[in-house]
C-alpha cells in the first residue's frame, strides 16, 4: 500500500479554494496548496514554540501564535 504523503484531507482544501472564488480545483493544485499550508504551519508552530519557551511556558497560547504570525509576515 502506498504511503500517504499529504496530511491534510483534499476536501477541506478544495472548500478553502472554492470559497476564495475557484470554480474548479485540480488534484495537483490541491496537493501543492496543501504543501504550502503545511510549510507555513510548520514555520508558524516553530516560531510559536520559541515564543512560549521564551516566556517560560511549555504550552503555546493564542498570543504566541498571533505574535509568531506577525513576525512571519
Amino acid at each position: 500500500m502506498a504511503r500517504r504523503t499529504n496530511v491534510i484531507p483534499r476536501a477541506p482544501v478544495a472548500r478553502i479554494l472554492q470559497k476564495a472564488g475557484a470554480k474548479r480545483v485540480s488534484k495537483s493544485a490541491l496537493v501543492e496548496f496543501s504543501q504550502v499550508i503545511i510549510d507555513y504551519a510548520s514555520k508558524l508552530s516553530s516560531e510559536s514554540a520559541v515564543l512560549a519557551k521564551h516566556a517560560g511556558r511549555k504550552t503555546i497560547v493564542g498570543s504566541d501564535v498571533r505574535l509568531a504570525k506577525k513576525k512571519l509576515s
